[in-house]
């Protein structure tokens, strides 16, 4: 069976993923594949280049093929990304044509 996380509770990244699950995958005995992995606010820190959690997370997702992905306003919101949210528009309106939003600073795979 695949399985897909979404880290959108506090502590979300750096309990459960850090001290659950991640140590799981790492050794083979999870007992699901993982497909990806997205992250809402404060969770998104554990992305951050050098980060402990995101490194190791890096090494597994490269390694498992798991897609991992951030939240584009609270990666902008975190100096996470420059430049602007993908699918709203500054007034809260949606937008039909992207907007340009990249990653920095994060662990590869993002």
């Amino acid at each position: 069976m695949k399985v897909a996380y979404v880290f959108a509770h506090p502590r979300g990244g750096t309990y459960k993923l850090g001290q659950m699950i991640l140590p799981q995958i790492e050794v083979g005995v999870h007992g699901v594949d993982v497909a990806g992995m997205f992250f809402f606010d404060d969770n998104c820190f554990v992305l951050r280049k050098g980060d402990p959690i995101g490194e190791r997370l890096a090494k597994v997702a490269k390694a498992q093929n798991i897609l991992l992905m951030m939240c584009d306003l609270c990666a902008l919101e975190r100096n996470l990304a420059e430049g602007e949210p993908r699918w709203c528009n500054p007034d809260g309106t949606g937008r039909k044509e992207p907007g340009k939003c990249i990653v920095k600073d994060v662990v590869a795979g993002v």
